[in-house]
């Protein structure tokens, strides 16, 4: 458990207390079991990011309002800098920085993904969540699992997908893959 979970937990405990929406109905939205909620709002699970999507959609939020706690600000332009973004600290496969954190009413949220290679073979559990996703492979080679199809990327490669569809990533030849991530959803 880290400091980030916890503190994430705590915003989302709040936010959706605030909304009025129940544990169950929120768990519902978000394809999850009111156990595995509770476990988010204590901070003594590491989310994925599909949920962490979910969940702030459905509490009608920014994505970066659940991860920091600080709404954007900026409306006309984001500058990020090489290496910099807003860091998800996380303890499993993937790593994130959001790329326009301080921007006000996305339309779509960009992620500097990395996956770290792991030991075992077996597919990696399959998340989903509302929108598009388009990504691009800068470094290393990853495999993207949907549902049971599999496809290697290399750099130069790019996905666009349905991102309701259940999907996950593995880096390959025990290196870390880099990717551009864009989650893209209609506004409602």
């Amino acid at each position: 458990m880290t400091e980030q979970l916890i503190d994430i937990g705590r915003r989302l405990s709040a936010l959706r207390e605030i909304m009025g929406i129940s544990a169950a109905e929120l768990a519902r939205k978000c394809g999850i079991t009111p156990e595995e909620l509770a476990e988010y709002e204590q901070g003594a699970r590491d989310f994925s990011f599909s949920f962490l999507y979910n969940a702030a959609r459905t509490l009608g939020v920014d994505v970066v309002d659940l991860m920091s706690g600080d709404s954007p600000k900026l409306s006309a332009c984001c500058l990020t800098r090489a290496g910099q973004g807003y860091e998800i600290d996380r303890r499993r496969a993937y790593s994130y920085k959001h790329l326009a954190f301080t921007f006000r009413n996305k339309l779509g949220e960009p992620f500097m993904v990395t996956v770290e290679p792991k030991s075992d073979t077996d597919a990696p559990e399959q998340h989903s969540h509302a929108g598009q996703e388009f990504n691009l492979m800068l470094e290393g080679r990853m495999k993207l699992y949907m549902g049971d199809l599999a496809y290697e990327l290399n750099p130069g490669d790019s996905v666009y997908f349905d991102a309701s569809n259940a999907h996950a990533m593995r880096a390959l030849d025990g290196k870390p893959a880099r990717f551009l991530a864009v989650v893209m959803q209609k506004e409602e």
